[in-house]
């Protein structure tokens, strides 16, 4: 390994340290490392580049193994990511038409195509920011969640195209050839069914995303990150696919370090790079806000709304990527670059404090409820059929404990969970399951009988979401009994005081017994 490499992966764990310590997201602490280093006199490496290269490949397959296609065609995907995308591109074009007016010495000469093209890079998202919140809040498969996610996939298309135009690649005759990725994928999905668990799983969806994704739609002429997604989206249905996307999580994430360290290496803005950056970094806000109203209006509810905005809020990475593209074709300037890379560093920060604040901020406007005849679907009231339990979360932990309060205590037993395929899934085997988000108020808030339900098990695979669930239960004052199941000893603290604690391994200990014992049958030396 090189020298130069080693100092510069050192130089990017101190600035995401002192982020950290700030509290700010960690790539900005590698961006400000990257600048720090061009401010020192040092350039990038041919392995940085790939290492950076290989982050963004990763990322989107990552993206697409937890995306349902079938989310592009909503209106609140779709109809608000193209209505956002042509209003934010007029906000960032009356910025830099005001910046040429003053005479700010980047805009002099620029071609308003080019300029159309940084307005475009401008108004996609940071899907790196959004994933993350999202996973903070365990919400990547609640409404807010998935519709974010399905705005981003949007984005990343027209991004993918945007690279192509600028590019000026034509694809190759034989790229209708790889729509046979689709049926192949069915084999694919069959051979990861088999594996084991393990680092060859690891293995194997890094090559997937590399081979048949990056690969081979570069050598067709086309976009190697949307081949990526691509082969991403056509492995979501597989049964690995979550288990997939985790054990390539750490990767991922490692390799992200290298792409904004690279970006960082381009250099700091001068004194007018940075005031343009800070004229577009106003505009962050201008975007959240613009997300929220148009969700609004899609029949989301102002905290879903509320949410899914903080997370789009920021600019996106991808920004980057296309103007690194443009100045490659010497379609913008070099110190676009720096300023472009200046303006989304400080966007995160911005994101990184709207995303605290959302709840706090929507709070008093979501107690108004709505005409749920507005609402969108997954908005409207809910219905726990006159239940006598409740399930939250509804895994293969729950669905065992809604399964044993019905046949064994002859309870009227409802399940709640944030994923709708799964909800699907259970409601067709016959059991009354709902859609929601356990840790959210406005869940509760649209329960219409709940007067009904005496206990409530917290089966989901998060300890944070049982804790938040467990408080919105105490909130609503819910006086009935409250069962919660533990993983490590640590987590029984937090709720031993309010729930009836129950050890994961001890529960499925005490089941172990009680198979053998039904397994034995009848013996007079078993009682």
């Amino acid at each position: 390994m090189s020298v130069d490499l080693v100092l510069m992966l050192s130089a990017a764990a101190a600035g995401g340290l002192l982020a950290h310590a700030l509290r700010l997201p960690p790539m900005v602490g590698f961006l400000v490392a990257g600048f720090a280093m061009a401010g020192a006199g040092v350039t990038g490496t041919s392995a940085l580049d790939a290492l950076a290269e290989l982050g963004v490949v990763l990322l989107l397959f990552a993206i697409g193994l937890k995306f349902d296609v079938r989310v592009l065609v909503r209106r609140e995907v779709l109809g608000v990511g193209a209505v956002h995308a042509l209003l934010s591109i007029g906000l960032v074009l009356t910025v830099l038409a005001t910046a040429g007016a003053l005479g700010l010495r980047l805009l002099a000469g620029v071609e308003v195509t080019d300029l159309l093209l940084v307005a475009l890079a401008l108004s996609f998202s940071s899907t790196v920011v959004a994933v993350k919140v999202l996973e903070e809040q365990n919400a990547t498969r609640s409404l807010h969640g998935r519709t974010t996610i399905g705005i981003l996939v949007v984005q990343d298309l027209v991004a993918v195209a945007a690279l192509a135009v600028v590019e000026g690649e034509a694809p190759s005759w034989w790229a209708p050839l790889l729509l046979l990725l689709v049926p192949a994928s069915w084999l694919v999905r069959r051979m990861l069914d088999g594996l084991d668990h393990g680092e060859l799983l690891t293995l194997v969806g890094i090559t997937l995303a590399l081979v048949p994704g990056y690969a081979l739609f570069d050598a067709a002429g086309l976009k190697g990150d949307l081949g990526a997604l691509a082969v991403g989206v056509l492995l979501a249905p597989s049964s690995r696919a979550e288990e997939l996307a985790k054990s390539i999580f750490s990767v991922k994430e490692l390799l992200q370090v290298a792409f904004f360290l690279s970006v960082g290496l381009h250099g700091a803005p001068d004194p007018s790079g940075i005031a343009l950056a800070l004229a577009l970094v106003a505009l962050v806000p201008l975007k959240a806000v613009l997300f929220a109203l148009l969700l609004r209006a899609s029949g989301f509810r102002v905290r879903t709304a509320t949410r899914a905005a903080a997370s789009l809020g920021s600019f996106s990475e991808f920004a980057l990527i296309v103007v690194v593209a443009a100045t490659a074709a010497d379609a913008v300037d070099r110190e676009w670059l720096a300023t472009i890379s200046t303006a989304v560093a400080m966007s995160f920060v911005v994101a990184s404090v709207t995303s605290a604040a959302v709840d706090l901020l929507s709070s008093s406007a979501s107690r108004r409820v709505a005409d749920p005849a507005r609402l969108h679907p997954e908005e409207r009231p809910i219905d726990l059929g006159r239940a006598d339990a409740l399930v939250l979360g509804m895994g293969r932990l729950g669905r065992a404990a809604s399964g044993r309060l019905v046949d064994t205590y002859g309870l009227r037993a409802t399940g709640v969970d944030s994923d709708a395929t799964r909800v699907d899934d259970l409601r067709a085997e016959g059991l009354h399951v709902v859609e929601g988000d356990a840790t959210d108020p406005l869940f509760w808030a649209r329960v219409s009988d709940e007067g009904t339900v005496r206990l409530v098990v917290l089966a989901m695979p998060f300890h944070g979401s049982n804790v938040a669930a467990l408080d919105q239960l105490r909130r609503s004052g819910f006086g009935g009994a409250v069962t919660a199941v533990t993983r490590y000893d640590e987590e029984v603290a937090h709720l031993a005081e309010r729930a009836a604690v129950v050890g994961l391994y001890d529960a499925a200990g005490a089941e172990l017994a009680d198979q053998a014992v039904r397994a034995a049958g009848p013996d007079p030396g078993i009682s």
